[in-house]
C-alpha cells in the first residue's frame, strides 16, 4: 500500500519579472501572499506506522519558508527567476534529502488564483 501525506506553508516575499506581455506592475518589485503544499508518498513504517513524521516534514518546511519568507526573490541563491515553476522545482530541491523524498510539490497564489504543480513521480505504464 502506497500512502500520500501533505503540509502545507505560506510566505510573503516579493519579486520582479520580465515578462513577454506587458502586465502592469511586473517589472516593479511587488509582494504576493504564496501558499504551497509539499506531498510524500511511500509505504507506512512498519516501526511507528507513518510514511514520514509530519513533526520531521515541519521542520525541513520551516528551513525552506526562511529562506523565501519576506525576502526579494530575485536574489534567493538557487531559485533563478522567480516564477511559480521556478519555486516549485527550488522547494522540492530543498527537500530532496528526505526519506521518502517529496513526490509533489505545488505553489499558489491564492488572491490571484494562479498556481503550479511539479510531479516529482514518474508516471505509472
Amino acid at each position: 500500500m502506497q500512502f500520500t501525506v501533505s503540509q502545507r506553508f505560506f510566505f510573503d516575499a516579493a519579486h520582479t519579472l520580465q515578462r513577454e506581455i506587458e502586465a502592469e506592475g511586473s517589472r516593479r518589485v511587488h509582494g504576493h501572499t504564496y501558499h504551497a503544499e509539499v506531498w510524500v508518498q511511500g509505504p507506512r513504517n512498519t516501526a511507528n506506522g507513518m510514511v514520514i513524521d509530519l513533526g520531521f516534514l515541519r521542520q525541513h518546511l520551516a528551513v525552506v519558508r526562511e529562506q523565501l519568507d519576506h525576502h526579494l526573490l530575485d536574489e534567493v541563491p538557487g531559485l533563478g527567476t522567480p516564477t511559480l515553476e521556478n519555486l516549485c522545482a527550488f522547494i522540492a530541491q530543498q527537500l530532496s534529502g528526505l526519506q521518502p523524498p517529496p513526490s509533489r510539490v505545488r505553489v499558489w497564489r491564492e488572491a490571484l488564483g494562479d498556481g503550479c504543480t511539479l510531479d516529482l513521480t514518474p508516471p505509472q505504464a
